[in-house]
């Protein structure tokens, strides 16, 4: 019998019950609902039945770190003996090394590699896969969303990886972000078989309805989809081979659910970053400059570079090459239902909104901070809370929106940066979280590890555990 290095929730133990012994299968599990468990949970009962001896895990840049870092240590029970390896652009003696040792048929440990999807768009990527999964081996695609588009490079190898595996997962909030005919790839990496399509085009044939259309200008045509149909159908097909979790269905899970998403700093973040914190100014490559005269300043500073800008000492505003506002977009992108998005700094929220609005319309958010009119406040509020308005997306600063305002239609609450003002953390955190919230509510953190961002999140969690502490309270364990 598996026994469980953490305990899981009850709809965890009906997934795997429904899942564990299938050679292909779906988890189609809202964020927060803890997928990532289930996934490592079925991996490790097949290894401790013999049935696999090596796992290939295919996870977005962002977050396939989490995986080696976090949830395979927190997961994989002690009494596996396991060896786990990251996937880098590394030519190092010791790397190669290492990825040798790792897909040693010789070596009866349980080998787990993790690699980020972009990964497959190079051929060393796809070759380095093939040659993993050699043998008894389980591939999961975490966030299967990404490989939605049959025509990407990726799409095209990890699907030419489908027969290398015998057992295989997709996994994602929400398989279906822009239409049905994101469902096409993720399932025929699962089984050809399952929706009975030779090709996507036979698929969308047999579920969109699709004309020819003047491209802009009139200098070609196009095949343009203008409505889906045989819609049951296609969920029918589904149905046996996933399982659908939403936070609402979990009645075990706490009301308040709290995650971090990583958020690598590029190349240029990491140069300005390690300047200003080492020497308190940066030189831009235009030959501005920017100083910290004080402690606060360069924290503020170091803390601008993390959401990916800086000022100038002449007041300017820089932009600086970053993977938050992409990070946040997937997020968004796996998301169902309403979100509201905190961040510290203006030019976050103006970028955010115009991210938003270039990938869901101009009718999907609303902003909410000190330069927003007292009548475009209330009807933000207004709009967000109709559930039958498309605003899905309230995008403000918590010195603003912190208080007083109910925004109980969304179930998530993402931080795209926070600050050291526990009070607005609180505040804000119980906008979503009050009287009228019929769901349980997930709170998401973009982390830069090895930043600020660690260190603003530390002093809020040390703060709100002894005030509660000194007032009797659980101790508070929301990051």
């Amino acid at each position: 019998m598996y026994k469980f290095k953490t305990e899981p929730y009850e709809h965890q133990k009906d997934a795997l019950k429904k899942c564990w012994n299938k050679e292909s299968f779906a988890i189609f599990a809202e964020m927060g609902t803890g997928k990532t468990k289930i996934a490592l949970d079925n991996a490790c009962i097949l290894y401790n039945k013999g049935k696999i001896d090596r796992l290939l895990v295919v996870a977005p840049k962002g977050t396939y770190m989490n995986w080696v870092e976090q949830e395979i240590p927190v997961h994989v029970p002690d009494y596996i003996e396991f060896k786990v390896l990251a996937w880098k652009q590394s030519t190092s003696a010791q790397y190669r090394q290492d990825l040798k040792d790792i897909k040693d048929p010789t070596n009866f440990d349980f080998k787990i590699m993790v690699m980020n999807v972009e990964a497959f768009s190079s051929k060393k990527g796809l070759d380095y896969a093939k040659l993993f999964l050699i043998g008894k081996s389980m591939m999961i695609i975490d966030e299967s969303t990404t490989i939605k588009n049959p025509q990407a490079k990726r799409t095209k190898s990890i699907l030419s990886l489908r027969n290398e595996a015998k057992y295989r997962r997709i996994m994602t909030g929400s398989p279906v972000t822009q239409s049905p005919m994101d469902l096409w790839s993720q399932m025929d990496f699962l089984d050809p078989e399952i929706l009975g399509q030779s090709s996507y085009y036979a698929f969308r044939t047999r579920y969109a309805v699709v004309i020819t259309a003047n491209a802009a200008g009139g200098t070609h045509k196009y095949q343009k989809i203008v409505k889906f149909k045989n819609l049951a159908q296609l969920g029918q097909l589904v149905s046996p081979h996933s399982y659908r979790i939403l936070k609402k269905d979990c009645l075990d899970l706490p009301d308040k659910v709290f995650t971090k998403r990583p958020v690598e700093l590029t190349d240029e973040q990491h140069k300005a970053y390690s300047e200003m914190k080492s020497n308190a100014m940066t030189i831009l490559h235009s030959g501005e400059t920017l100083t910290a005269v004080n402690v606060l300043t360069q924290l503020i500073r170091l803390h601008q570079i993390t959401c990916g800008h800086m000022k100038t000492d002449e007041g300017d505003t820089v932009q600086l090459k970053n993977n938050r506002l992409t990070e946040l977009m997937q997020i968004l992108g796996e998301t169902t239902g309403k979100v509201i998005i905190w961040a510290n700094y203006i030019h976050d929220i103006m970028s955010i909104q115009k991210a938003i609005t270039e990938e869901f319309g101009p009718q999907s958010s609303c902003t909410y901070y000190g330069g927003t009119k007292q009548e475009d406040r209330q009807a933000c509020i207004k709009k967000f809370q109709d559930p039958e308005n498309p605003v899905r997306f309230f995008i403000g600063n918590t010195q603003t929106g912190g208080y007083g305002i109910t925004l109980t239609e969304a179930s998530t609450v993402i931080y795209y940066s926070n600050n050291y003002d526990l009070e607005k953390r609180i505040q804000s955190e119980d906008r979503a979280h009050r009287i009228g919230q019929k769901n349980k509510v997930l709170y998401i953190d973009l982390v830069a590890k090895g930043t600020v961002d660690e260190k603003i999140i530390q002093a809020l969690r040390n703060k709100v555990n002894i005030a509660r502490e000194i007032n009797g309270e659980e101790l508070a364990n929301w990051i």
